[in-house]
C-alpha cells in the first residue's frame, strides 16, 4: 500500500490525551471499526501492541522460476520481510539486513529511555505496515507567555521497507494547528540512529544522554518560541521573505500560477489565520506560517495529506523546514 486513505488511519493509528489537545483533525467516528482510536488519556501499551503490533516481521527466501528447469530456483543472498498476517511483502534485502520488530523498539526500548510519568501519546502504522511510529509524552500541553500551544514528545521510528533507520528524536507537537516541529529550531532535532545490520544495537546510555529526554525539551523550546515573538518582521521584511522563499517567475503559467496561489496562501494565514496572524510580524509568525502552508494548505499528490504529514514527521521533514525557514528570514533581516 503507497497511500494511506483516511480509513487506513482511522483504524491504524491512535491518538491520545484527546482531552489536552483535542481530535486528531483526519479523525472521522464513522471509521473507527467498533473501537475508537481516539483516547482521552494516555495509550495503554497493551492496545498499542494488541490493536498495531499484533504481528510478526518474518524473513523469507526468494524464488525465481528458472527458463532452464521450469523450477523454482532460490535466490542468493536476498530474503523478504513479510506481515506474518497478511503475506504482504514489506521490503526486499540482502542477508545482512536485521530487521527491528515494533514491539522491541518501539515499545520496550523506549519504556527503558524514559521516565514513568511518560507515557504513549501516539502510535501507529504507515505504509501497510512497513513504517511504524510511537510518540512518548507528559500528560500536561505547555503553554509559553506568547501564547504559543505545546507539547514535547519522544519520537520512536522505524521501518521493514528500508526507508528508515531506526531512529529516536526529540520533536514538538504544536497544539493550535496540530502541526509538527523541530525541537530545536535552528538545526536538525537531536536523536540517535540505529541501522538495521546485525552488529548494530541502541546503546541506552549514549541515547539517553543525546536525547536529553523529553523534559529538556520544553524549556529549550519555549526559550526560541520567546526569542522568536521578539524577533520584529516589518510588512516590508515579510514581502522580501516571500520573495525568496516563493519566488515569483517572470513568464506567466503553470509555475506563475503556483507561487500566486502559494504566495496568496501565505498571505491569507499570515494576515487573518488564528493558527498564525496572533504572532504576525514576527520570526514566529514566519515560522508558523510556513509550517502551517505545508502541513493544511500545501497541494499533496501522491499520498492523502494526513500520511504526508505523519511520514515528515517520522522522517525529518519538519527538521528541515523549521531550520530552512529561519536560515532565510535570517538573510533579509539587520545583523
Amino acid at each position: 500500500m503507497s497511500k494511506e486513505t483516511l480509513t487506513w488511519l482511522n483504524q491504524h493509528t491512535l491518538i491520545g490525551f484527546t482531552d489536552k489537545r483535542g481530535h486528531a483533525w483526519h479523525y472521522r467516528a464513522d471509521q473507527q471499526q467498533g473501537e475508537a482510536n481516539h483516547y482521552p488519556g494516555p495509550i495503554p501499551v497493551d492496545d498499542v501492541e494488541r490493536r498495531l503490533f499484533d504481528w510478526t516481521a518474518l524473513e523469507q527466501p526468494i524464488y525465481v522460476e528458472s527458463p532452464v528447469t521450469g523450477g523454482l530456483d532460490v535466490v542468493p543472498d536476498r530474503k523478504a520481510i513479510i506481515r506474518s498476517d497478511t503475506g504482504s511483502v514489506m521490503g526486499i534485502f540482502s542477508d545482512g539486513y536485521q530487521p527491528h520488530p515494533y514491539k522491541e523498539w518501539l515499545v520496550d526500548n523506549v519504556g527503558q529511555l524514559l521516565d514513568d510519568d511518560l507515557a504513549i501519546g501516539s502510535a501507529g502504522l504507515l505504509r501497510g505496515g512497513a513504517v511504524a511510529w510511537v510518540s512518548v509524552e507528559v500528560p500536561d500541553t505547555i503553554t509559553t507567555p506568547e501564547g504559543v500551544a505545546f507539547r514535547p514528545n519522544l519520537l520512536a521510528t522505524t521501518s521493514f521497507d528500508g526507508s528508515l533507520s531506526t531512529t529516536y528524536k526529540r520533536i514538538v507537537t504544536n497544539v493550535v494547528c496540530d502541526n509538527t516541529m523541530a525541537a530545536g529550531l535552528r538545526e536538525k532535532g537531536q536523536q540517535t540512529k540505529v541501522k538495521h545490520s546485525a552488529r548494530s544495537h541502541l546503546r541506552l546510555g549514549e541515547a539517553r544522554e543525546a536525547l536529553a529526554i523529553v523534559h529538556t525539551i520544553a524549556d529549550d523550546f519555549a526559550a526560541e518560541v520567546a526569542e522568536l515573538c521578539a524577533l520584529d518582521v516589518s510588512d516590508r521584511q515579510w514581502a522580501a521573505f516571500l520573495d525568496a522563499h516563493a519566488p515569483m517567475p517572470d513568464e506567466k503559467g503553470r509555475a506563475r500560477t503556483s507561487a500566486e496561489k502559494h504566495r496568496d496562501t501565505l498571505n491569507r494565514l499570515w494576515n487573518h489565520d488564528e493558527r498564525v496572524s496572533p504572532w504576525r510580524n514576527t520570526g514566529w509568525g514566519v515560522v508558523q506560517a510556513v509550517n502551517t502552508y505545508t502541513h493544511h494548505e500545501q497541494t499533496v499528490r501522491g499520498a492523502t495529506r494526513a500520511e504526508r504529514n505523519m511520514l515528515r514527521a517520522v522522517t525529518g521533514g519538519a527538521d528541515s523546514l523549521d531550520g530552512s525557514t529561519l536560515a532565510t528570514l535570517r538573510t533579509l533581516l539587520p545583523a
